[in-house]
């Protein structure tokens, strides 16, 4: 009976990380409202997703759902691409939070230049199911 009692707790610890998602994001107005500047072509979404490959793969996943080798050692699910919750969200909103981060998710801001953000930007709005 006490390793079953262990064996769940120890299966539901490894799960809890996944089924957060933290507090709600507040994106200014300013950059809620933004237009994507990009023109979104083959090039767009070819740059677009070698950036995202390097940078944001690992936790996001190769099609966005969320489960990256490193997603499990966050303290939060990093979010599913395809869903509709995301989906919702500007393209000024997901530009905020690519460049500032918070928590888990790094700032790519001075590491990715605003372009190749918007880029990224573009090739996440693919994943939608």
């Amino acid at each position: 009976m006490l390793m079953l009692v262990l064996l769940s707790a120890s299966i539901i610890s490894m799960t809890l990380p996944l089924q957060g998602s933290g507090d709600p994001w507040e994106v200014p107005a300013k950059f809620k409202n933004m237009k994507n500047p990009t023109n979104v072509d083959a090039e767009t979404l070819k740059l677009g997703k070698m950036i995202y490959s390097k940078n944001c793969a690992s936790c996001h996943g190769k099609i966005g759902k969320g489960d990256g080798t490193k997603a499990r050692g966050l303290d939060t699910f990093p979010g599913d691409f395809t869903a509709e919750a995301f989906n919702v969200q500007t393209d000024g909103e997901k530009f905020y939070k690519s460049k500032f981060g918070r928590g888990d998710m790094p700032k790519f801001e001075n590491k990715i230049a605003d372009e190749d953000i918007w880029n990224m930007v573009s090739f996440m709005n693919t994943f939608k199911e």
